[in-house]
């Protein structure tokens, strides 16, 4: 049996935050004794949703981002 996890320290190095449509997402830069890490935390009517990226991670995530912005840019909206 195993008691509540230890809190770990988190030291915030940057926050912006962007509103889009009704949603509000959070991108902070973190770091703590495992590493750095982006946490990206959505934000609608109050509900939170968070994804955590490792900074190793970052160039990848950066990389698939912008293969994927440049197909929606090059591939014309479907009326639905």
């Amino acid at each position: 049996m195993s008691g509540p996890k230890p809190q770990v320290v988190e030291e915030t190095i940057k926050t912006e935050k962007i509103q889009i449509e009704r949603k509000t997402f959070i991108f902070t830069l973190k770091e703590n004794p495992r590493g750095r890490f982006l946490r990206i935390t959505e934000d609608v009517n109050g509900r939170r949703d968070n994804i955590i990226i490792p900074a190793t991670g970052l160039e990848d995530f950066k990389r698939l981002f912008d293969d994927m912005l440049k197909t929606s840019a090059q591939t014309p909206a479907r009326n639905v």
